[in-house]
C-alpha cells in the first residue's frame, strides 16, 4: 500500500481533510457535543456519559486535542477538558466556507 500523497494538496485541503477526520467517529461527536451542553471544564465523568472504556475514550480526546479542538487542563491526577474556542471558531469559518460552495451550473450533469 502505497503512501498519501497529502504533499501534492494544498495546505487547505490538507486541513480540512483533517477536520473531516476527526468528525469521522460518532463517539469524537458525542465528546464534542457534551463538552458544548455543558460548556465547562469536564473531569473524568466522559466515560460514564459516552459510555466506553476510560482508554477508548481518551484515544479520542487525544485525536480531538491534536486537531486542537479541545483544550485540557491537568488538576491533580485528572485532566479537564473544553472546547478551545479560538480553534473552534476557526475551524468553523474553514469548514463552512467549504461547505458553503454554491454550484455554478443549475443543470444537473447526471
Amino acid at each position: 500500500m502505497g503512501l498519501a500523497k497529502t504533499e501534492i494538496f494544498t495546505d487547505k485541503q490538507n486541513e480540512l481533510s483533517l477536520i473531516g477526520k476527526v468528525f469521522a467517529h460518532p463517539a469524537r461527536i458525542a465528546i464534542l457535543q457534551h463538552l458544548f451542553k455543558v460548556d465547562a471544564c469536564v473531569c473524568g465523568d466522559l466515560v460514564d456519559v459516552i459510555g466506553l472504556a476510560q482508554p477508548t475514550v481518551s484515544q479520542h480526546l487525544k485525536e480531538l486535542r491534536n486537531m486542537g479542538l479541545i483544550k485540557g487542563d491537568v488538576e491533580g491526577t485528572s485532566v479537564c477538558y473544553c472546547i478551545n474556542r479560538n480553534n473552534w471558531n476557526s475551524m468553523k469559518i474553514k469548514f463552512s466556507e467549504f461547505l458553503n460552495q454554491e454550484l455554478k451550473n443549475t443543470d444537473d450533469c447526471c
